[in-house]
């Protein structure tokens, strides 16, 4: 079975209520799962348009994935990241 993959792409403008709701978002990770695989760090836009902070968390399956991004538990953490940035979140599934 293929493995699931939630990706972020995101402009934070309010790095202290973004901190809050990375924290949030990283117990919910856990519950179900997840592995960051990529978080922040450098970067290198080689075409088109980026964004300075990149995000891919690891889950087991497509839908260990959607659990994550549909479950009360990242909800929660939604709500401490309004007006703190714009964020870009797909779950898509992995290469077989």
């Amino acid at each position: 079975m293929p493995k699931g993959y939630v990706i972020g792409r995101a402009t934070v403008t309010n790095p202290e209520a973004w901190g809050q709701y990375a924290a949030k978002a990283s117990e919910a990770i856990k519950k179900y799962g997840g592995n960051p695989i990529v978080r922040g760090g450098k970067h290198e836009i080689v075409e088109g348009e980026g964004v300075a902070r990149n995000v891919v968390i690891e889950f087991a399956s497509f839908e260990a994935a959607r659990a994550y991004a549909h479950s009360p538990e990242y909800a929660a953490a939604k709500k401490l990241r309004q007006g703190a940035g714009t964020l870009d979140f797909v779950i898509v599934e992995g290469a077989s």
